[in-house]
């Protein structure tokens, strides 16, 4: 989903306190979607925009709910055309065989 190492998940869940996975009997983490919300607005703003992690911090933060909706929004779309860019290749990719 967002293509970097474990470590890097568990970390982000131990710097930003919005972040709250419930674990279960094994042990494994169960993210809500809210968490993979937040996963995804840190991942925007520390791969895409290059902030760094207390910038990121500091940002989420700082920001009113309006501000964190639109960052939500943004997720949203880059989810959505990532799902349709997944789509349109593999039409594609049928098209050429045939």
């Amino acid at each position: 989903m967002f293509q970097v190492k474990t470590s890097f998940i568990r970390y982000w869940e131990e710097e930003f306190k919005q972040i709250k996975p419930k674990k279960a009997n094994n042990g494994d983490r169960l993210f809500t979607q809210k968490d993979i919300d937040y996963f995804h607005i840190i991942f925007h703003l520390v791969k895409e925009k290059g902030m760094t992690l207390q910038g990121a911090k500091n940002y989420i933060n700082s920001k009113e709910e309006e501000d964190f909706e639109k960052l939500e929004m943004i997720s949203t779309l880059k989810k959505t055309k990532a799902f349709l860019q997944g789509i349109k290749d593999a039409i594609e990719k049928k098209n050429n065989k045939g």
